[in-house]
């Protein structure tokens, strides 16, 4: 239904005019090589430019530089490549105009008729948390950064707690604040979201996926994907490889 309403607007819809309308989120399209197809003012303005044609077509090193835009393409490129999505990664931004800030990022590959990726979109939302202070925003980033380092070996609540130079009460009460989950929360959504992925772009068995989001044992790693999807992982990528053929 979708595609035939979107077939039938005049010229294709890519939600820039609409993300033009709100000052705390940067949004872009990128083709495969990573270069700006789509971007909202926000962009324009923190890249210290003056029209979106001086980013469109160009890669973030040659909008931001090396030192500001390295990391986005190494990001965007390990993205186009696994055509894993990036989910909520919690990053310190800073821009050429000076605009330096905490943002969750999030970014989805977009693929072809042929199932292939062909490009990716994104946001990066600022966060702005009166009661938090920059240094631990750097703390919790350190912890969550290790999380998504050592899927297949999850440190506990308290570890992370630990690496965020916190108390489980603080740590628990900051991650709500920017994830809006607790801590053990946002633990099970970290895994269950990796596991999510490698059974629709991989071909590894489920007792190996299990293992690498970090459950020993397959039966305990499936109970938990059904709670927290509704589905066992067999029927989650049935579903999604039909999805995908559908497409081809």
């Amino acid at each position: 239904m979708i595609e035939k309403f979107l077939s039938g607007l005049d010229g294709a819809f890519t939600g820039e005019e609409l993300f033009d309308q709100v000052s705390d989120i940067v949004y872009f399209i990128k083709n495969c090589r990573g270069e700006y197809l789509v971007v909202n003012q926000t962009l324009v303005r923190r890249c210290g430019v003056n029209d979106k044609t001086d980013i469109i077509g160009k890669t973030a090193t040659e909008v931001l530089g090396t030192c500001l835009g390295n990391s986005f393409v190494l990001q965007d490129q390990t993205l186009l490549k696994t055509g894993i999505p990036l989910l909520s990664r919690l990053e310190l931004h800073h821009y050429v105009d000076t605009h330096t800030g905490w943002c969750l990022t999030t970014k989805f590959p977009l693929r072809g008729k042929d199932g292939k990726v062909k490009g990716l979109v994104g946001i990066s939302k600022d966060l702005r948390i009166p009661d938090l202070q920059a240094e631990e925003y750097s703390h919790v980033a350190d912890a969550v950064r290790y999380a998504e380092q050592n899927v297949a070996t999850p440190p506990s609540v308290a570890a992370l707690a630990e690496l965020a130079q916190m108390s489980t009460y603080q740590l628990n009460r900051r991650m709500h604040y920017v994830f809006g989950l607790t801590a053990g929360q946002w633990l099970t959504k970290l895994r269950i979201d990796f596991a999510r992925q490698l059974l629709v772009n991989t071909d590894q068995s489920i007792a190996a996926i299990s293992l690498e989001a970090g459950y020993a044992d397959q039966s305990a790693f499936t109970r938990q994907f059904r709670h927290s999807t509704g589905l066992s992982p067999k029927e989650f990528r049935q579903i999604n490889r039909d999805k995908l053929g559908q497409r081809v």
